[in-house]
C-alpha cells in the first residue's frame, strides 16, 4: 500500500514520519504544502525535503501564495486539495499526524460555533488515515526528544491571531478526566455517525409529504444522504433552508440551495439538481 504522508515540518508530522520510515513495508511519499502565509515558509519546505532525502523517500511539494491574511479554513482547503491530488496520482491513501489534542481542540471550537451533533465527530473523513489520534501532544514531544529528532516551529502557533491558538492554551489546562470524557464522546459520536450514514443511505425518497411528516432531525439526515448519493453537500443552515422549501414551495418552482445545488418541486416530489 502507498501512503501520502503530510509533513509540515512540525514535531507531530516529523515523529509520524520517523515512525513510518521504520516500517519498511510502507511505501511512503512525503508531501509538503507551502501555503505562502509566512515569509519564511519556503524554509520549512526545504527542511522537509531534506528529511525525505534522509529517509530516502519520494518527495512532493507545492507552493501557493495565500498571503498573511489567509484564514485557517482557506489554508486547510488548499492543503487537502493538494493531498487528494497526490493520492489520485499515486493511487495512495493520505496519512496525517493529527493527535488527541487536535481532536479536543476541534470539538471545543465547533461547540463554540454552535455545532450540531456531527461537529463532535471531528476528523471523520474515511479517506484520511490518522494513526496518532490516541496519542497526546506531550507523548509526541517525548518521542522526538528521545529519538533526537529535529523539527521546525511555526511562529504563528504562538500568536492569538487564530481561534485555534486561543483555544489551545485553554485546552491545555483541562483535567485528565475532562480530556478523556471529550475523547470518549468523540469516539462514540464517530460510531453513531457511521451507523446513521449507513442506514440513511438505504432510504431513497423524494416525497415532500414524507419529509414533512417525519421529525426535523431525521429529515435533515435523510436530506443529507440524498445529497451525498449524488456527490453533493450543503452546510447545516443550507439544509435547514432547503427543508423549509420542501415543505412550503409551490409546485413548478426551483430552489437554489447553494453550492451548485438546485431543487425542483412538483406537487408531490422534490428533485435535486434538476436541469434548469
Amino acid at each position: 500500500m502507498k501512503y501520502i504522508l503530510a509533513v509540515s515540518g512540525g514535531v507531530d508530522s516529523v515523529v509520524l514520519l520517523a515512525m513510518m520510515a521504520k516500517k519498511h513495508e510502507h511505501q511512503v511519499i512525503v508531501a509538503h504544502f507551502d501555503h505562502g502565509i509566512r515569509e519564511n515558509s519556503a524554509a520549512d519546505a526545504r527542511f522537509v525535503e531534506a528529511l525525505a532525502k534522509f529517509y530516502r523517500l519520494p518527495y512532493e511539494t507545492k507552493r501557493v501564495e495565500l498571503g498573511p491574511g489567509a484564514s485557517e479554513a482557506a489554508a486547510r482547503e488548499a492543503r487537502y486539495a493538494f493531498l487528494f491530488e497526490l493520492a489520485k496520482k499515486y493511487s495512495a491513501k493520505i496519512v496525517t499526524a493529527h493527535h488527541q489534542d487536535d481532536v479536543i481542540e476541534t470539538i471545543v471550537i465547533n461547540i463554540l460555533r454552535g455545532t450540531g451533533w456531527r461537529g463532535l465527530a471531528v476528523l471523520n473523513n474515511t479517506e484520511v488515515i490518522r494513526p496518532l489520534l490516541n496519542r497526546r501532544k506531550q507523548e509526541l514531544y517525548s518521542y522526538a526528544l528521545q529519538s533526537k529528532l529535529e523539527w521546525v516551529e511555526d511562529e504563528t502557533n504562538a500568536t492569538d491571531a487564530y481561534l485555534r491558538n486561543r483555544i489551545r492554551s485553554r485546552v491545555s489546562t483541562l483535567s485528565e478526566a475532562s480530556r478523556l470524557r471529550l475523547f470518549d464522546l468523540f469516539t462514540s459520536q464517530k460510531r453513531l455517525m457511521a451507523d446513521i450514514d449507513s442506514e440513511t443511505l438505504k432510504f431513497n425518497t423524494g416525497s415532500r409529504y414524507f419529509m414533512t411528516m417525519i421529525d426535523v432531525s431525521t429529515a435533515q439526515e435523510l436530506l443529507r444522504a440524498t445529497l451525498k448519493r449524488q456527490g453533493l453537500s450543503l452546510t447545516r443552515p443550507q439544509r435547514e433552508r432547503l427543508l423549509h422549501a420542501i415543505k412550503t414551495a409551490k409546485p413548478g418552482t426551483i430552489f437554489e440551495a447553494g453550492q451548485g445545488v438546485y431543487v425542483r418541486f412538483t406537487n408531490r416530489e422534490f428533485i435535486v439538481n434538476s436541469p434548469l
